[in-house]
């Protein structure tokens, strides 16, 4: 496997530590680079960056105490602070927030250029070819935590068992569960208040820790995040749903014709806060998600699984309006602390629990098959 994969498992604190031993390399490096990234964009020393995760351990430690306890297991075994580890987590909302410029406090470092740009799907029975159900996507981000991108396997005691992907430290990202429920994500931008929300990474876990799509909608119904973001629901029965969740309303979708794809715009609504001068914050998302749909279409006439598969690698590989194309590629003429690409493309087989990833931009890289099935585990098929 050319990704690095982690596989933890006990109670939240014992497998925190389990994760930070086995992954320290990796989280500091992101610490490195995320300390870069701030300091470029806004000139915030890593101490400041710091400071404004602390406003997120009360609203976290509410909603989910297990994954802060897990976070401080992290910490302690990668010899880090929580407030470090938390500040991985809550990169997104740093990076967006503008609460603390609203409390008298310094300005929030600008919203990057073509921010988190993914592109997710799901691929039911009627459109798949082979009658299986799958789910994915392009995660597209800052070329500079390449390197800090891993798999990670959570198996947990009353809970069903998670593969994710995720930037070293941080507890939840996209993936799926033994129960068949997989989760893709992406962000979806706009300002919206100055309330502290929960952060996505905490929410993404919660919802992939979930048993079955209803406890993970009410997840995502009953959780005010603070930031806007993208949910795609897969599960293994033939169910897919999009949820589009902000800090104030929610919007939904469903597929057609078996299809569902999602980029980084509003597709299922407009929330009233941003009606007036919405800009999409990626604009090349309009561009990104016909050509996934166009691509994946030609699924529904694949033979076995292996041709839907090489389908689906095709589909993400598209390069129309390259670099900031479907599949993403760094733009030389940016600087390298604001280059972005598609760090890993997803391709999972809910219906035979198999999780393939590409390690790195999927036009050069194949779909490589996980150790670990998914049917492994509480719940398994």
């Amino acid at each position: 496997m050319s990704l690095p994969t982690i596989e933890i498992g006990g109670e939240p604190r014992t497998r925190g530590r389990q994760y930070g031993e086995g992954a320290s390399a990796l989280i500091h490096t992101a610490v490195d680079y995320y300390a870069e990234a701030f300091g470029a964009a806004g000139g915030l020393t890593w101490r400041q960056v710091t400071a404004r995760a602390e406003h997120w351990l009360a609203p976290s430690r509410a909603f989910a105490p297990d994954l802060v306890e897990e976070m401080t297991g992290i910490a302690e075994g990668s010899g880090l602070d929580l407030l470090d580890i938390l500040a991985l987590n809550a990169r997104g909302e740093i990076i967006y927030d503008d609460t603390f410029a609203a409390m008298g406090g310094p300005a929030a470092a600008p919203a990057p250029e073509n921010p988190d740009g993914c592109t997710s799907f799901a691929l039911l029975e009627p459109a798949s070819g082979d009658g299986h159900v799958y789910a994915g996507q392009n995660w597209d981000w800052r070329y500079g935590v390449r390197e800090t991108v891993m798999v990670v396997r959570v198996v947990q005691p009353g809970k069903p068992t998670v593969v994710m992907q995720v930037e070293a430290g941080q507890v939840g990202r996209q993936g799926a569960n033994s129960a068949g429920l997989a989760l893709n994500a992406n962000g979806l931008g706009g300002r919206f208040d100055h309330a502290i929300g929960i952060p996505q990474t905490l929410i993404r876990r919660r919802v992939l820790d979930c048993a079955n799509p209803a406890e993970a909608l009410d997840v995502l119904f009953r959780t005010r995040a603070h930031i806007a973001s993208n949910a795609l629901l897969t599960h293994r029965s033939g169910f897919a749903i999009d949820v589009e969740t902000t800090p104030g309303a929610n919007g939904w979708m469903y597929p057609e014709d078996g299809l569902l794809v999602h980029g980084n715009h509003y597709q299922a609504f407009m929330p009233t806060q941003l009606a007036a001068n919405y800009r999409p914050s990626a604009p090349d998302s309009l561009l990104r998600v016909p050509r996934a749909e166009a691509g994946l279409r030609r699924c529904r006439d694949a033979g076995d699984p292996a041709e839907t598969r090489k389908l689906i690698h095709a589909a993400m590989s598209d390069h129309l309006g390259y670099p900031e194309s479907l599949c993403t590629h760094p733009d030389p003429a940016r600087p390298a602390v604001r280059q972005w690409a598609t760090l890993l493309s997803s391709c999972v087989d809910l219906t035979t629990g198999e999780y393939r990833v590409t390690a790195g931009t999927p036009c050069d890289h194949e779909y490589e098959l996980l150790p670990w099935n998914l049917h492994d585990g509480p719940g398994g098929a």
